[in-house]
């Protein structure tokens, strides 16, 4: 087993062990999302600064406006996640599975990507393929049977597309963080999970479906 391969599952052992102390104590869930949100936060001004590191106008007006947006935005989705916990525990579970098919979509890409490998998916990131991201479905879709019974107003059919749906917008998250990586010529955002990269290298899908599945179960 190789060096990397071991920080690799280190590393995912003590963020799991992270995510079910998150589900189990609200105070560790509050604490955590404020860190990760930091730290997200950070890291991701990081890479736009790379990207907009000019001193005229344009490059100082587009790293003021992405650091506001990206505040605003992850502050949001912290309060969101927290409000949720401690008002509506019926959405909490909506919001677990949001975040459980974001988590699938990832396993997906990386095993059947590996496996079946194939044509590429985009140029934006090289190593994601088409076998990948059809793998990334099938995983998502793997999870239907777990969460149904918390479903009963929806037909499985309607669950069925929405969870396509949510990994889609998982999969394009993480497309969109690849972009600025490529923009910004680093591989991670940062490297402080060993095998993994920067915290933002592991949530960039979630960031993104998060809202998406509150605003399908609010409004529709």
């Amino acid at each position: 087993m190789s060096l990397e391969l071991k920080k690799r599952i280190i590393t995912s052992i003590f963020l799991l062990t992270l995510v079910l102390l998150m589900l189990f104590y609200t105070y560790v869930l509050i604490l955590s999302l404020i860190v990760i949100g930091v730290i997200s936060w950070i890291e991701f001004y990081a890479l736009i600064s790379k990207i907009f590191k000019k001193k005229n106008y344009k490059d100082i007006s587009s790293r003021f406006l992405c650091k506001t947006i990206s505040l605003l935005y992850l502050s949001l989705l912290i309060y969101l996640i927290i409000f949720t916990k401690l008002s509506k525990p019926e959405m909490y579970v909506i919001l677990i599975y949001a975040i459980s098919i974001s988590i699938m979509t990832d396993i997906g890409g990386l095993v059947i990507g590996k496996i079946f490998k194939g044509k590429k998916l985009t140029k934006i990131s090289p190593k994601k393929t088409i076998s990948g991201s059809l793998g990334s479905f099938i995983f998502s879709i793997a999870l239907i049977p777990i969460f149904i019974q918390y479903l009963p107003d929806y037909s499985i059919l309607n669950i069925l597309l929405i969870t396509l749906f949510i990994s889609l917008i998982s999969q394009t998250g993480d497309l969109f963080i690849s972009y600025l990586k490529r923009k910004a010529k680093v591989k991670n955002t940062s490297d402080l999970l060993p095998g993994h990269g920067g915290v933002l290298d592991r949530i960039d899908g979630i960031i993104f479906t998060i809202p998406v599945i509150f605003l399908i179960f609010n409004i529709f």
